[in-house]
């Protein structure tokens, strides 16, 4: 039911947008005519206004939901200028049908000189006048590629916001990644010390707590401060270097002056890499260097770690 509800809101949308899309047509012909063209007054070029807009209305539709689908969506322009031609000289076609048996019969009387003589000439020879099939092509197509426009404007502002509901998505799905296999390699190394009844024990669980609060609460917005990042950097490989003690040196540079701001939890992503991956298999002694600063509104970010030659694995299986 939600489902059908939707649609039809849908239809219903659409439909009252084209058609005040179309009395913008009508009443523009209406206001940028000359009137004093028209004899028999306004009538004359309601009619007159409605032999153009017909044909208009036919080629729009066509091109919308036949001819860019079917061909130009998919990559067929040949196809699709080929059709769109004969769509043109079917729809001139029934504009001379409009003009000749149904407009010039009921205004003959009003025309002067110059419309009297063209209203003598034969459909054939009126279907043949190549300057005036190409003047009401590009009268025909004008409303055409205005809609064309404005679906493509609605098509990028979609593509734009699905963009952007991705990396969110994506930003969350990390967090979540992040937040539980951090927080069981920092409980595991809080289980000895609380064993030992270390002094560090009140240490690690403020900045442990400080993190989480960090990470499940202060990083819901698309940007954060640079700053913030930082803190949750300093204590995140405050909690390593109790994890790991002597195994590894730590070296962390940072001149960042002035606050600017990022998307959260990105470089702390590149560290636990480093430490996951560099770190965690070096049985002797490992290194992990990181460097921050800003130059001409740029994040400048390096961060380099030792890789052991032989892998826990090939010790374990040897």
């Amino acid at each position: 039911m939600d489902s059908s509800r939707n649609t039809y809101h849908f239809f219903n949308a659409t439909f009252f947008k084209h058609t005040i899309f179309w009395l913008g047509v009508f009443l523009y012909f209406i206001v940028t005519s000359d009137l004093t063209y028209f004899e028999a007054g306004y009538i004359q070029l309601f009619h007159s206004t409605c032999k153009i807009l017909i044909p208009q209305i036919i080629t729009a539709y066509v091109c919308l939901f036949v001819l860019v689908p079917k061909f130009l969506n998919t990559k067929k322009t040949a196809l699709f200028a080929l059709w769109l031609i004969i769509l043109l000289v079917v729809v001139f076609s029934l504009y001379i049908v409009l003009h000749m048996y149904l407009y010039e019969p009921k205004y003959y009387q009003f025309f002067n000189e110059t419309t009297k003589k063209y209203a003598e000439e034969s459909y054939w020879e009126r279907i043949t006048n190549f300057s005036l099939f190409f003047s009401k092509a590009i009268k025909f197509l004008t409303p055409t590629a205005l809609l064309l426009m404005a679906r493509f404007y609605k098509n990028q502002q979609k593509y734009l916001k699905l963009n952007e509901q991705k990396k969110t998505a994506e930003l969350t799905a990390l967090k979540h990644q992040l937040n539980p296999h951090f927080l069981f390699n920092t409980l595991n190394n809080l289980y000895p010390l609380a064993l030992k009844k270390s002094d560090q024990t009140p240490e690690v669980i403020e900045k442990l707590s400080d993190m989480l609060d960090y990470m499940l609460y202060r990083t819901n917005e698309t940007f954060v401060s640079l700053q913030k990042e930082i803190e949750l950097i300093e204590n995140y490989l405050s909690l390593e270097k109790v994890r790991y003690g002597k195994r590894v040196k730590i070296s962390f540079e940072n001149t960042i002056i002035e606050d600017v701001k990022i998307a959260p939890l990105l470089l702390l992503t590149f560290i636990e890499n480093a430490f996951k991956h560099g770190v965690s298999q070096e049985l002797k002694k490992a290194y992990i260097t990181i460097a921050i600063t800003v130059e001409n509104n740029q994040i400048l970010f390096s961060i380099e770690n030792s890789k052991s030659k032989t892998s826990i694995e090939a010790i374990i299986f040897r």
